[in-house]
């Protein structure tokens, strides 16, 4: 991909960008919601695909030469930084709340995102140059795919560290293409609750201990094991991210519209997943005794859509569909407002 012109960043502009990481992380921890389309509507993808592919020979050699200085410029290291830490308070915050919320009120949140992915859609279709019949097909087989997706059947848990690899290189798609859920991927494989609910509550543990001193962890064989998991999980998202940013780099460098036409279809493809009038199907065995997973979890089957009934509560959720729509709307409005602003280089 050719070098892209970057944005100038203020002290106010680097908040923002933390704000957009945390926006990016409690996406990729919902099930149907894809961290790239904050990426995407956040207008900074392609400068996030850019930066990815700077983690290179070259970066290492760099890194190794002990020119950190020099490491940092070239990965276009502020921003990535930035992005990342707030991705990280997000996983320790943000997403807390956001499982507090789907716990009490889910059809709310789910209406929220629903109206969101609509909003993103709107968004990225009004700006999108490149309408043409090849790509209107390209755009179809996208929407396609995602419908596919939503309608798999969720395996079992598999805590086989070479698997657990597997499953940071695919979960970590939602972050750089817009539209596929990483998060609900890993829901299909079966270790959505292992890698994004146990090991991460682990680590939060491991810390807590330590910051009073107590190191009991170490002889607690189930808390090792988990901190191993999130260890090789998060190892094989970094080979993912950097992977998957070579690959996309040069599908946007050869065939731009070709590319954002596809991962609109993903997007509108992901709507069914997060329809927000859906109950949760758990799978049953022959003694007609539910299915659990190894921390005692019931285990999903599939989701069982239908349509709303009209009721105050369905009112309100439409709202929020509405409410969805505005807020990504209100971002773009924010977004070239301050392009107009402050321009770029």
């Amino acid at each position: 991909m050719p070098k892209l012109q970057l944005e100038k960043r203020n002290l106010a502009n680097n908040i923002f960008l933390i704000l957009k990481g945390i926006a990016m992380g409690t996406a990729n921890k919902v099930p149907g919601v894809s961290g790239g389309v904050v990426a995407f509507v956040g207008g900074f993808y392609e400068e996030f695909i850019y930066s990815l592919q700077k983690v290179n020979f070259k970066a290492f050699k760099l890194f190794f030469s002990f020119r950190f200085k020099s490491f940092w410029n070239y990965i276009n290291g502020n921003f990535l930084g930035l992005l990342i830490l707030g991705m990280l308070v997000s996983y320790f915050s943000v997403s807390k709340l956001l499982d507090y919320f789907l716990s009490r009120n889910e059809l709310y949140v789910w209406s929220l995102f629903f109206g969101m992915i609509i909003g993103s859609v709107l968004y990225i279709s009004k700006n999108y140059e490149g309408w043409r019949f090849k790509n209107g097909i390209l755009l179809f087989l996208g929407v396609l795919v995602g419908v596919g997706i939503s309608l798999m059947t969720p395996a079992t848990q598999n805590d086989n560290l070479w698997f657990v690899f597997i499953c940071g290189i695919i979960g970590v798609s939602g972050m750089t293409l817009p539209g596929l859920s990483g998060s609900f991927i890993l829901i299909l494989l079966g270790n959505y609750v292992l890698l994004l609910v146990d090991s991460v509550n682990a680590l939060y543990d491991i810390f807590a201990l330590i910051f009073k001193n107590d190191y009991s962890f170490l002889k607690d064989q189930k808390q090792l094991r988990l901190l191993k998991v999130l260890f090789v999980f998060t190892l094989g998202s970094i080979t993912g991210l950097v992977s998957l940013s070579h690959v996309l780099g040069a599908l946007l460098k050869k065939f731009k519209n070709e590319t954002f036409a596809v991962i609109i279809g993903f997007i509108i493809g992901s709507l069914g997943v997060v329809w927000p009038w859906k109950n949760k199907v758990f799978k049953i065995l022959d003694n007609g005794s539910f299915l659990l997973d190894q921390n005692k979890n019931l285990v999903l089957d599939h989701y069982e859509r239908y349509l709303p009934e009209f009721s105050s509560e369905t009112n309100i959720a439409i709202l929020w569909i509405f409410i969805g729509i505005g807020v990504v709307l209100f971002i773009e409005w924010v977004g070239k407002k301050r392009s107009k602003k402050q321009g770029v280089i």
